[in-house]
């Protein structure tokens, strides 16, 4: 079973030579196997295919991918018409339980879920004609999906989704917050999470005006307060901060106890809390996409992470995600870099006091905290985008800052883009640190105004890490990103702030990002929207203990040496909070 993909926004017929067609030795026979469509773009038919590779390695925009799949993968569930995305298989949505979906971006999650939810209908890869729900019904007879999807061909299963990117909201509702909620509350429960998502202060607000966090939190409150027979939650960390991302998660657990529901979550300290089951989602981004029977989420997880699925014996990475054990209390002797001076900022309703503090030259400073405490204020005070109300920050050293809400506000190719940042863009090491780390190689021709959320993300932190800097400040690097991209940044900047002996800055919310990353922690406290300070740096160990025990949650290692927050009121969890350990009290190592 051979699938042909041509990437449709990267081929680019009339920037080259078409030599998928020139060298392709099919074509040089006479056949017709790689042609040109109505549209100018590359049309290869799998049937005369050979599957030499020719045209992979010849494309110059890396358009092409031809896969030879198992012969029990000749029927996909749904395709995306001729030389498309294929998916196969689909999660099983199960009474009680809260069903995770873990995977890479572009592998066909979010395509699952709108089979489920009765938006797309599988067309069991026959892309030319309509597929009958008989069809489809033979195709599922036997098994655990039969029935429902019996009830979704029948239109009477109510599903209540939350969408993946709320930026679009908006533009869909005009309005105050309250008026949106209103309508949507068929379950009469406002009352009760409005206060629990922290929404209260903002009801009357047009939904115009919010935040990124604020939208995620009133999305989904809008998704909970529904009366449906099926709920589906895609992506609900991006934006919130660890207490709004826990908040939400027992919420959802709450409903999970009434009502089925399905989560795709990238944030892995999160799904672990949430999920009772988990499929894994694996192929090949933009090409394929296989979707695994349910596993339990510890195994699920760990299985995802070492990339080997022992009960489908197929190993889908090269390389497993490992967690490192590093002794974070035994200190640094690194150089200091920048000295961060006491200073205040003062707006109409909120105050940030900072007490100083120290950046050293080749660490990365982890930095964490509640949402409107002010971390993103102070990395502004820090770049010069924003002035301080008291004290001062003078600084020789060179600052290159990455916000958190990023605007693609050009219609530059991401090459360009990149190469109006850095004159070293064709350096083999640029090459190697920056595009390939960050796996940018295949949309370098495309027009940063056209990138999804995740690539956009991307081309931010390399255009961040471009520039020649002293400094680099990362607000929110992980929005939007899957595992294995949040692991491949991880150990990039960490690579970047030590090969370069370079200080850096991050600020985000995911638990095991900053753990991975950080060799101190600065953290930030106080009343959020009303006051925050920012204490320390601090050791590893003491700022992540302060940290934890705000937040009221405990961590620990499983057997693979994967940070786990412990169920809240298990056994473990109760342990530690008696020793005020908070922070893997047991593992000698830390």
């Amino acid at each position: 079973m051979r699938i042909a993909i041509v990437h449709k926004d990267r081929c680019h017929a009339k920037k080259c030579g078409t030599e998928c067609i020139l060298y392709c030795p099919r074509v040089r026979t006479g056949d017709e196997t790689v042609i040109l469509g109505e549209d100018g773009k590359a049309l290869i038919s799998e049937e005369l295919c050979v599957g030499c590779g020719i045209c992979i390695k010849k494309c110059p925009f890396d358009a092409i991918d031809i896969v030879s799949l198992p012969e029990e993968l000749e029927h996909p569930t749904h395709r995306y018409g001729r030389n498309g995305f294929a998916l196969y298989g689909l999660p099983i949505p199960v009474d009680g339980k809260v069903t995770g979906i873990l995977g890479a971006n572009g592998i066909g999650k979010s395509t699952a879920v709108k089979i489920l939810s009765g938006q797309l209908r599988p067309n069991l890869g026959n892309f030319d004609s309509e597929v009958g729900w008989e069809e489809i019904f033979k195709r599922y007879s036997g098994t655990e999906l039969f029935d429902y999807l019996q009830t979704v061909s029948k239109k009477s299963l109510k599903i209540a989704s939350k969408p993946q990117y709320i930026d679009f909201i908006p533009n869909i509702f005009s309005g105050t917050v309250r008026t949106l909620l209103k309508t949507t509350d068929e379950r009469n429960i406002l009352k009760e999470i409005t206060p629990v998502l922290k929404l209260d202060t903002i009801l009357d607000q047009d939904i115009s005006t919010l935040s990124g966090g604020e939208l995620q939190r009133v999305a989904i409150a809008a998704c909970l307060a529904r009366d449906a027979d099926l709920y589906f939650f895609d992506e609900i960390t991006p934006f919130l901060d660890i207490y709004q991302r826990i908040a939400a998660a027992k919420l959802i657990r709450d409903l999970a106890t009434q009502r089925p529901v399905v989560i795709v979550e990238h944030d892995l300290a999160i799904l672990d809390m949430l999920a009772d089951t988990v499929h894994v989602g694996y192929g090949k981004p933009a090409v394929f996409g296989i979707i695994t029977r349910p596993k339990g989420v510890r195994v699920g997880i760990n299985q995802y992470l070492e990339g080997y699925l022992v009960e489908e014996n197929v190993r889908f990475r090269d390389s497993q995600v490992v967690f490192e054990k590093r002794a974070h209390d035994k200190g640094s002797d690194r150089e200091s870099l920048f000295e961060i001076p006491a200073v205040t900022k003062r707006y109409d309703a909120f105050q940030l006091t900072v007490n100083g503090g120290s950046i050293r030259v080749g660490e990365v400073l982890g930095v964490v905290g509640a949402n409107g405490m002010g971390k993103s204020t102070f990395a502004k005070l820090l770049a010069g985008v924003e002035t301080p109300t008291t004290g001062k920050i003078e600084t020789t050293i060179r600052i290159s800052y990455k916000p958190q809400y990023i605007k693609a506000d050009t219609s530059d190719t991401v090459e360009m883009y990149l190469r109006q940042r850095t004159s070293k863009f064709d350096s083999s090491l640029y090459q190697h640190e920056i595009i390939e780390s960050l796996s940018l190689d295949v949309i370098l021709q495309s027009p940063v105004d056209s990138l999804s959320g995740g690539e956009l993300q991307r081309v931010a932190i390399a255009g961040c890490l471009s520039r020649d800097a002293d400094l680099y400040i990362l607000d929110e690097p992980s929005a939007h990103l899957d595992v294995e991209q949040r692991v491949n940044v991880t150990r990039m900047i960490k690579r970047h702030a030590e090969g370069k002996s370079v200080g850096i800055m991050v600020i985000d919310h995911d638990i095991y990002l900053i753990d991975m990353i950080s060799e101190r922690i600065l953290f930030f406290e106080g009343e959020p929207g009303r006051q925050g300070t920012a204490a320390g740096p601090f050791q590893m160990r003491e700022g992540m203990n302060r940290f934890l025990k705000a937040l009221e949650v405990t961590f620990r290692r499983d057997q693979s040496g994967r940070p786990r927050i412990n169920k809240p009121g298990s056994f473990l969890d109760r342990e530690q909070k008696t020793r005020q350990e908070f922070y893997y009290y047991s593992d000698k190592s830390e």
